[in-house]
């Protein structure tokens, strides 16, 4: 296609002479800007909150960016769930950052900050004290103040306490060679060349006696699994809980084996605190993925989500209880056709709280613990973190496409919610941010398919404008209606100029599980299909947009999308693919996780694999590639190697098609560091305003 250099032109003068009347004001006096990329870095971000043993308060953290020093800072606040006070408790210096709020009793909070535990009074001017500075950075405490235990997180070596490993350390250090040997599976992981140092879970005694704090020896609850002390076996534990009396933990782990790459099985033990008694399998007569362990008020049971199809990470996840007394397991709500997230009891015990994915939302669903009926308590955006605070009212982290997230409470009898904190508020107030629109279309398979448009900073339907198609990855993965602080959030690609559509194409959860299931085997067909159908749908029936100025972006699979249009069609004027795979061939060989490909796939050596991947392989369509196109990469990403963006630009620049490379090489498959981000984000809008020729309402570089 041609993507007409007089585009910038029209696009200036639509601005220029649009610009009081289509920008939406906050007052009359205060015309709003676009959501530029040094605004959207420093917007702040909240954290979970964390409920007082009264129910009366909650602390949360803020944390935010500052592009001009490149710092990350983090404090704590203590908000009154019913007035609305809210209380900064530790302090905001700029590159101060601390973590993992947590009470002490109803008037000593702690926390994290550089790998060590501190108190601090809730009140007063005091400054915290030191609780525990152990050898190794620990993660994830929890404290229950009816037995003084402590919980947390450390990696540790086989057969090691803390102090042990920090000698095996140093031995290590002093080694004359840097070789690591692998004789099995996995040799890498996400991000990290794997060593024998995992991630354990310990609980100590604290006393508290006088003004000065200790915490007793640990013990490793993980070293009573079997084998642990086998250098090959690996235990990692991946997340944990602790029953509210502090004298249960249920922790979960993937048992070491020889296929630990391909299969999926990860399991659930509980332990008891106190005891050296070997911890007890919950899970072990299923093949699937356990998650989310998490205790009743009052102890006596234990309920966690489950899948149940062997090798398969994106099966739909049924939730399960067990009752500790009788050691007997039942499953609730079985016949839901939505995938649970997460799990929360309520405070009388009858029910669970979960978020769920459902049409492009996150949604709090309130689930009878014993008969399963199911009834949705929020409709909009998206909900995360949800803590039960009495048996009427929860609070929970709530976020919508033009709205960052906040902590709300809602009313479960009534369905009120009422948004608590605003943390945002003083940035944005001269911010436009747009909402979403929904749209539903016939897709592949004669399916109906979800999408939604978000409308360009200072819209008017008299002009038009280029579109940005954003492509999320998995396949079995959701967009979701929600303010997303990574590089795929809509409302960056609005203010810049774009009309915005985003398509949950087959694979995506939310719409049932056939629905996510159909795109086995289907990468280069059904998503595909829904992604051409879906923008000539917006195209045709929103006039606005400039069929002639298209772009599409995606990351993951929507990187390996972004490869595959550039295969198959000249319809977008550019492309962006971050971390995508280009050959399905190479892309089995090079990542981590070989459970993925052979499920949605094949085994390369296996002659009915062998056909299926070739059929989704877009670098065998690499002759037709002619749409230029910007690989981002980073080099940690062990789930998409390197050499895949690269092998893709290196064949591009080779036949003299225009493509660039931006190459992160201390960044995994997400762009983590902020400053990496700007970075990012300013690469890809240029490239993007580039190709169309559009002048963003604001200074990109």
């Amino acid at each position: 296609m041609r993507c007409y250099s007089s585009a910038r032109v029209l696009a200036t003068l639509a601005y220029a002479a649009n610009s009081v009347a289509s920008i939406v004001t906050s007052r009359a006096t205060d015309i709003l800007q676009p959501l530029d990329i040094k605004t959207f870095h420093s917007l702040n971000r909240i954290g979970s909150p964390v409920v007082s043993p009264s129910q009366k308060l909650a602390l949360f953290t803020t944390s935010y960016y500052d592009p001009t020093e490149n710092k990350n800072t983090a404090y704590i606040s203590c908000l009154d769930i019913y007035n609305g006070n809210i209380t900064r408790l530790t302090e905001n210096t700029l590159g101060t950052f601390v973590s993992n709020p947590l009470w002490f009793d109803e008037e000593t909070i702690g926390f994290l900050k550089k790998g060590a535990l501190y108190k601090q009074p809730l009140y007063g001017n005091t400054v915290p004290s030191e609780v525990f500075a152990p050898p190794i950075a620990i993660s994830n405490v929890m404290y229950r103040a009816s037995q003084d235990i402590l919980t947390f997180v450390a990696s540790v070596f086989p057969n090691c306490t803390m102090d042990e490993c920090v000698l095996v350390k140093q031995r290590n250090a002093m080694r004359t060679d840097s070789a690591m040997v692998f004789d099995n599976l996995w040799a890498r992981h996400w991000n990290e060349w794997m060593t024998m140092e995992k991630p354990n879970v310990f609980a100590a005694r604290l006393d508290r006696t006088g003004s000065k704090w200790s915490v007793g020896p640990e013990t490793n609850i993980a070293a009573m699994l079997p084998h642990t002390a086998d250098p090959l076996t690996r235990w990692s534990v991946d997340d944990y809980t602790v029953s509210p009396a502090g004298d249960n933990m249920a922790f979960v782990v993937r048992p070491p084996a020889d296929n630990m790459t391909w299969a999926t099985n990860v399991d659930i033990y509980l332990a008891s605190t106190k005891h050296g008694s070997r911890p007890r399998l919950l899970t072990g007569q299923m093949n699937g993925t356990a998650s989310a362990p998490t205790f009743s008020w009052d102890g006596r049971r234990l309920a966690w989500l489950q899948m149940e199809t062997s090798g398969y990470e994106s099966d739909i996840n049924r939730i399960f209880i067990y009752t500790l007394a009788t050691r007997k397991t039942v499953a609730v709500a079985y016949d839901w056709d939505l995938s649970p997230h997460n799990l929360m009891w309520s405070r009388d015990n009858k029910s669970l709280f979960t978020v769920t994915g459902s049409k492009g939302r996150s949604l709090i669903v309130q689930i009878d613990a014993l008969t399963g009926h199911r009834r949705e308590l929020t409709t909009t955006g998206s909900a995360a973190s949800i803590r039960p605070i009495d048996n009427q009212s929860l609070l929970f982290v709530h976020s919508d496409t033009d709205k960052p997230a906040d902590i709300h409470m809602l009313n479960t009898q009534s369905q009120a919610i009422q948004q608590l904190t605003n943390i945002n508020a003083q940035t944005l107030r001269s911010v436009h941010l747009s909402k979403a629109e929904d749209f539903w279309f016939t897709g592949a398979h004669g399916d109906k398919v979800h999408g939604w448009v978000v409308r360009p900073f200072g819209f008017n339907r008299r002009t038009t404008y280029p579109l940005a198609l954003l492509m999320h990855g998995g396949p079995q993965q959701a967009s979701t209606q929600s303010f997303s602080h990574s590089q795929w959030n809509p409302n960056m690609y609005a203010s810049a100029g774009f009309v915005t559509v985003v398509i949950n194409f087959h694979g995506s959860p939310g719409y049932g599980q056939n629905f996510t299931n159909s795109v086995r085997h289907k990468w280069g067909d059904y998503p595909y299909v829904d992604l051409m159908r879906g923008v000539d749908y917006v195209t045709s029936r929103m006039r606005f947009i400039d069929k002639t100025r298209m772009v599409a972006l995606g990351g993951s699979f929507g990187g390996y999308m972004a490869n595959w249009i550039n295969g198959h069609t000249d319809k977008f004027c550019a492309l962006v693919s971050h971390d995508g795979k280009f050959s399905t061939i190479s892309g089995y060989y090079g990542t981590d996780e070989l459970w993925f490909p052979e499920w949605d796939l094949g085994k390369p050596w296996d002659p009915a694999g062998r056909v299926i991947l070739e059929e989704n392989n877009p670098e065998r369509f690499s002759a037709n590639f002619k749409t230029p196109t910007l690989f981002v990469q980073g080099e940690k990403d062990f789930r998409i190697s390197s050499t895949e963006s690269l092998g893709a630009w290196t064949m591009m620049r080779r036949r003299g098609v225009p493509a660039r490379l931006v190459y992160f090489p201390d960044e995994d498959h997400w762009i983590n560091r902020a400053g990496n981000s700007v970075r990012w984000h300013t690469e890809v809008l240029d490239w993007i305003t580039k190709w169309t020729n559009t002048s963003a309402p604001y200074r990109i570089r």
